[in-house]
Order: C-alpha cells, then structure tokens, then sequence
C-alpha cells in the first residue's frame, strides 16, 4: 500500500500540525505534500519526507503566503498523486483540492471548512490590514475561491470531521457527511501537580477571532494573576492595554507549558474554536477550563465537572464565570477531570483513524487495508 499525506502549509505548529504527526506516526512511510514548508518553525518535521509546490520558491512566500491565495487552488491541483493507493488530507483551507486518480482513495481530515470563505468570510475582510484596494478586490478574489472550494470538497471521497461542530458546517457548506474522529491529545505528557500556584492561564495564538482582548479586560477589572502563553499578530496592542497582573510568555518549551498548565487554577477558554486541544490539555493536567459555551468546547467540557461556561463572549461574563468559579474551586476533582480527558488520547486517535481507513478501503476498492 502506498500511503499520502497533505498539509495546508508547514510554518507553525499548532493543533492542525499536531494531528499531521499522529497521521504520520500511523502511517510513517507516507510522503507529506504541502504549499510552503518553513523549516526553522516546524522543527519536528526537520525528518520527514517533506514535498512543497512551486509556491515554496517564490518571493516572500513564507512570510507573506497570503500574497499568493489565488495561486493556492492550482498549486495543489498541480501535484501529481498517481501513484498512491491513498491520500490523507489534513485540511482546513486547500490541500483537500487535490486531483486523485479513479483507482485513488481521498480521505480528508476536516479541520473546518474554510473559516475566510464560509463561516469567517466578511469579518475576514473587515480585519484585514491592508489597504482599502485590497479590500475593494478582496471579494471577487474570495468569491472566485469559494466556488473553487466547494467544488474541491466533491471530489473527496470520505470526509473526517474533528467535531460534531465542524461536522455540521461541512454538511452546511460541501452538503457532504463526515465521520466524527476528535484530534488526538498527548494525555501521557500531563500530570496532576497537588502544588498549584495562585493564577489562571491562556494558551492560545495573538489573533483576533482568538478573543483575549476579553480576557484582559476581564482581568484588569478583577486583579488576579493571569498567564498568557503564545504570540501573534495582538501582542503589541494586547500588552498596551493589559495592566500589571497580567504576563505575557510568548511562545515557551513544552516542558515549561506543561508545568504551567498543571498548576494554574484553571484555564481559560474565550474563543469559539473548531475544537479546543489545549482546552483537552488543561484537562488533562486535572485542571479545569473556564469556556464559551460554543463550538468544540461543548464537546470537550462538562459544565462543573470539568469546568466552567460563561454564555455571553464578553469580558463581564467572563469576570461572573471566574468569580463564580472561585466560590466553588474545591468541588473540581483533578483525577475525575484527568480520567475524563483520556477519552481524547492520541491511542484512541490511531485505534479511530485505522479502523476508518481500513473499512473506507474495503468500501472503495473492495480488498482489506494490511494495517
């Protein structure tokens, strides 16, 4: 069996990455196929089979990649897959756009349709920092894109969801089903630290959708210690409005993250993401997640036994949740929490992917898949 996978772009390494090595660790012999590939950020795919598109050698590619959305549909229809027996797509912009032959399986891995054509599509433009032609030509671009993406989500064969919440928009926006399969999370990686310190934690990327403008308004106004873990484009006008309780830690080793997460009171979770893993990670270190109630986090935290809602995205709900959340910290019990965020392991992943891949091969070409 010759075994493909394909990435979007490799130049971070977030939780659409983190599911690319767990695709890889099941399938290790497999090629990764991808627009642009900056070696300096994704260190740990320094020894895979990494193969780009003629995007990867034009000017400024990897740090403006934006400048070449038009080109990114024909770039991926511009690799040749011939040769496999399957192709995995880890997907949550173009790579599910690949041409595959008749005697191919396509199984994407859906991160989200994607955000900037569907479901993100005006606030996109009007976020966008760029000048107001660019605004005015955006559109037509984006419309041309969306046509172009739904036509592409025909052409897979078997969809994968990474929760029932990106599952329903796939049906919403490509009218096609998908099987539900959660990202994989390192739950060995995590322990309980009985010695907690005095503060609450934030991991996530600068951006604005992200939402943590919320959270510092909510922390200003509550004076309480608040650790903020990432970068991005916000961190300049984040940090001007942040008053002295909160730190900002850029971007830190797993080690010292880990150790962060396992001794924060709770994590906090502002955001509608598509699923949440470092939510599952918090969980997974027996602390609980203070959460939007929406998007993947309806399906990763249990309203006061792993955490806490707040229903409102504003930064007074949020102050009511955590203060809420403080009157009641002891009755969360660590090792319930961490028990409950085994369901989401990497081990469980690779026994769900398997099984998915093996039966969708014998459906479409009618042998067994020697895994």
């Amino acid at each position: 069996m010759k075994i493909a996978l394909t990435h979007d772009h490799l130049f971070q390494i977030g939780g659409a990455e983190n599911v690319l090595l767990e695709l890889h660790k099941i399938f290790p012999q497999s090629p990764v196929y991808t627009l642009i590939n900056n070696p300096e950020k994704t260190e740990l795919f320094r020894d895979f089979d990494v193969r780009t598109s003629f995007l990867d050698k034009l000017p400024f590619a990897k740090s403006h990649f934006k400048w070449y959305l038009s080109l990114m549909p024909i770039a991926w229809e511009r690799f040749d897959f011939s040769e496999y027996d399957i192709v995995i797509s880890s997907s949550s912009a173009f790579s599910k756009g690949i041409l595959t032959a008749p005697n191919t399986l396509h199984i994407s891995y859906c991160h989200s349709p994607v955000r900037y054509l569907w479901s993100d599509a005006h606030r996109y433009v009007e976020e966008l920092k760029q000048p107001k032609i660019i605004k005015k030509i955006l559109p037509f671009i984006l419309n041309s894109l969306r046509t172009w993406d739904y036509t592409a989500a025909q052409r897979v064969d078997k969809f994968i969801a990474n929760s029932e919440f990106v599952a329903k928009r796939i049906k919403k926006y490509y009218q096609r089903e998908a099987k539900v399969i959660y990202p994989p999370v390192d739950t060995t990686s995590f322990k309980i630290n009985p010695d907690l310190g005095d503060y609450y934690v934030l991991v996530s990327r600068l951006r604005p959708y992200k939402r943590v403008d919320i959270v510092i308004k909510a922390f200003n106004q509550l004076h309480l210690p608040l650790k903020i873990i990432g970068s991005g484009e916000e961190e300049a006008s984040l940090k001007k409005i942040a008053k002295s309780n909160i730190e900002f830690l850029g971007e830190v080793d797993n080690k010292t993250r880990n150790s962060l997460l396992s001794r924060a009171l709770a994590f906090i979770h502002p955001q509608e993401e598509d699923f949440g893993i470092a939510a599952v990670e918090a969980m997974a270190s027996g602390r609980p997640v203070i959460a939007y109630k929406s998007g993947g986090a309806l399906e990763t935290v249990i309203d006061n036994f792993s955490g806490k809602f707040f229903d409102e995205q504003s930064w007074e709900a949020l102050a009511d949740a955590v203060i809420n959340f403080q009157t009641c910290l002891k009755d969360f019990d660590p090792y319930k929490i961490k028990d409950y965020a085994e369901k989401f392991s990497a081990s469980r992943f690779e026994r769900e992917i398997k099984d998915f891949a093996a039966s969708s091969w014998q459906e479409f070409s009618g042998k067994k898949l020697p895994l």
